[in-house]
């Protein structure tokens, strides 16, 4: 068989291998079996609400196990057809098999990430949290091209996205903003890009044309809905109005319409701005607490599973997750996964598939991988 090909069966065959770990194959099975006698149970309807979660659970397990088998079983065939092309010595029909094998690894790809997004609360929409770290004027810049690329990356996906709140840098670029992303799996997808992101470039900023390092950090936690309880005291919290920053015409600008949320025991701080109504922008301010305290506490579940805990930490040297050079040479680097690229451009501009897909992966495999980061 070809390198080509062998490439794209061992592709495929990680992926396959990675889904019935994930699934836990036996148990994934079981339970399946499970889930469609309790829909053949009339009483299961009597309760909407839990027929509603069994037949989610069950939606997700079948479409798993039916992705993974028809992969293995077109792995298959197809491999098959090759072996049998090149003992034939037939090479249009040996390319044509290849190319299948190709798009047959994408898919499974595809279907693995898909498969990885099943968390509690992986369906959900998502805040996107970005923050200006020390640098003064060049962290702020990066900070805005952060939210550009979140922003492109959402809309690859056909989602939604709202500026929630935004503090606008002192020359240029942004102090923070809050995203507000709208579409199935944001916060599945958008997780793993929790951390401090570093750029190093030749500044725009400098007249001597000398190459800086900026930091700024990303926070994501998902939007939850009133089928999840999160239990907030009214006498923990400390709410500060302020006047509104940034565009949003004469009142919403001289008005103290804005609203911050400082949670007490927590320290956690939450924001709105974007509303022309205080009463709006309390109520939107109030719902990223629930879901700031939501996402608290799934970090600290998967801590306790010796999972990877998403928590925020220093915005500079040595914390960062993934590093973006654009200057001397081009290239982007996640520090936890080893995945690179060489086209920063594409990734600053929303390509951020493979970076996501790897750390999902790795959250499921729990394989620390030593990389090193660039200069």
């Amino acid at each position: 068989m070809r390198a080509e090909a062998q490439a794209h069966v061992d592709t495929i065959n990680d992926a396959l291998a990675l889904l019935r770990r994930f699934l836990d194959w036996d148990r994934a099975l079981r339970r399946l079996d499970e889930l469609n006698a309790r829909v053949e149970d009339q009483a299961l309807w009597n309760d909407p609400k839990q027929a509603q979660e069994v037949m989610r659970e069950r939606r997700r397990l079948d479409e798993a196990i039916t992705a993974t088998r028809a992969i293995e079983s077109e792995l298959s065939g197809t491999v098959e057809l090759i072996e049998l092309a090149e003992l034939e010595g037939d090479e249009e029909l040996e390319k044509e098999a290849v190319t299948s094998l190709g798009e047959l690894a994408r898919r499974a790809e595809a279907d693995k990430v898909k498969a990885l997004l099943a968390g509690e609360a992986d369906a959900n929409d998502t805040y996107l949290e970005i923050n200006a770290g020390a640098g003064g004027t060049e962290s702020q810049d990066w900070a805005e091209m952060l939210q550009r690329m979140y922003t492109r990356w959402a809309e690859r996906h056909g989602m939604k996205v709202e500026l929630v709140d935004y503090h606008a840098g002192e020359q240029a670029g942004i102090k923070s903003a809050t995203l507000l992303v709208k579409g199935e799996n944001a916060y599945g997808y958008a997780k793993t890009e929790s951390g401090v992101h570093r750029l190093v470039r030749i500044s725009p900023y400098d007249s001597s044309a000398r190459r800086h390092t900026s930091f700024s950090s990303v926070w994501v936690y998902p939007v939850i809905d009133d089928n999840i309880e999160v239990e907030i005291n009214e006498s923990e919290l400390r709410i500060d109005t302020y006047r509104a920053s940034g565009a949003g015409g004469q009142h919403i600008n001289t008005t103290d319409s804005a609203v911050r949320i400082t949670h007490l025991p927590t320290g956690i701080v939450v924001q709105c701005q974007n509303q022309r109504s205080q009463h709006k922008n309390k109520a939107e301010a109030y719902n990223q607490l629930r879901a700031r305290l939501y996402e608290r506490e799934l970090a600290e579940r998967e801590a306790a599973a010796n999972a990877q805990n998403a928590s925020k930490t220093d915005i500079g040297w040595g914390h960062q997750i993934r590093s973006y050079v654009l200057q001397p040479y081009q290239l982007v680097k996640d520090l936890r996964t080893g995945v690179t690229s060489t086209a920063p451009g594409d990734v600053l501009d929303g390509d951020l598939d493979a970076f996501m897909a790897a750390a999902l992966s790795q959250r499921v495999t729990g394989e620390a991988v030593a990389v090193e980061d660039v200069d």
